[in-house]
C-alpha cells in the first residue's frame, strides 16, 4: 500500500460495540489496556473479520502486562502510548520473540521482525521536536503522532498538522488526534506530499460516548476515504 491512492483506518477507544465496528472492516481496531483510561478494555474480543489487525495500546505498562494481553486477545501490534523508552521498546521485542519461541504466546500467527508490530507514540504540542523520533527509528516499526492533551489520547483534539513539513523520517506514521468528517480535505492534502502516511486513528470524534462508536459516522468516514 502506498500513501498515494489509499490510506488505512484505525479505530481505536473500542469497548462496547465491537462486533458492529469490526463489520464495517477498518484495517485496525485499538484496544486500550490502560485502567485510568473512559475506554480501558475489559471485555473479551468478539469474533472478528481476519484482515482486521487488533491493535493493544499501553502506557508505561509492565512487558508482563503486555505479554498476557497478547496471549489472551491474539493482539497484533503493540501502540505505546507512554514514556517507553528505546531500550524499553527493544527489550520488549526480544521478550515477544523468547515468548513466541518457548510458545508462552501459543500458537499466535506472526509477521516479520519481533514477530508482533510495535508502534510509538509521540504527543505532539505547539513546541515539538521531531529529532526525538529519530534515535527509535530501528527499533520500532511505525510512529504514532497524537495531540498533546490532558488524557493520554481521545482529546478530541487535532494538533498543527502543518508541523509534519518537519518530519525527518521515511518510518511510516499514523495520524491521530480529533480526526473527524470536518478535516478528511487535509488528511487528502497530506496524502499528495510525500510524507509516508500509513492510517489515520479515529477515537471520540465517532462516538455516542467512551467507547460506544457512532456507526453511521463511521460508515460516512469509510466512503469518504474511498472517494
Amino acid at each position: 500500500m502506498t500513501n498515494k491512492n489509499k490510506i488505512a483506518l484505525k479505530v481505536c477507544g473500542m469497548k462496547h460495540n465491537t462486533a458492529q465496528v469490526g463489520a464495517l472492516e477498518p484495517d485496525y481496531l485499538g484496544f486500550i489496556f490502560y485502567d485510568k483510561s473512559q475506554r480501558n478494555f475489559i471485555e473479551v474480543i468478539p469474533p472478528l473479520p481476519k484482515a482486521i489487525k487488533r491493535v493493544g495500546v499501553f502506557v508505561n505498562a509492565s512487558m508482563d502486562f503486555i505479554l498476557e494481553k497478547i496471549k489472551n486477545h491474539s493482539l497484533d501490534i503493540i501502540q505505546l502510548h507512554g514514556e517507553e523508552s528505546p531500550d524499553y521498546c527493544s527489550t520488549l521485542r526480544k521478550q515477544i520473540v523468547n515468548a513466541i519461541k518457548t510458545d508462552v504466546l501459543g500458537a499466535i500467527k506472526v509477521p516479520v521482525m519481533s514477530g508482533i508490530e510495535v508502534w510509538k507514540v509521540f504527543s505532539v504540542g505547539t513546541d515539538f521536536d521531531f529529532s526525538v523520533v529519530v534515535i527509535y527509528e530501528n527499533i520500532v516499526d511505525a510512529f504514532l503522532f497524537d495531540t498533546k492533551g490532558a488524557e493520554k489520547g481521545g482529546n478530541g483534539i487535532a494538533f498543527d498538522w502543518g508541523i509534519l513539513k518537519n518530519y525527518p523520517s521515511q518510518k511510516p506514521f499514523i495520524l491521530s488526534g480529533g480526526i473527524s468528517l470536518k478535516n478528511t480535505s487535509e488528511i487528502k492534502n497530506i496524502l499528495d506530499t510525500n510524507l509516508p502516511l500509513l492510517a489515520i486513528d479515529v477515537n471520540s470524534k465517532f462516538e455516542i460516548k467512551p467507547g460506544l462508536k457512532d456507526i453511521p459516522s463511521l460508515k460516512k468516514l469509510i466512503k469518504t476515504l474511498k472517494a
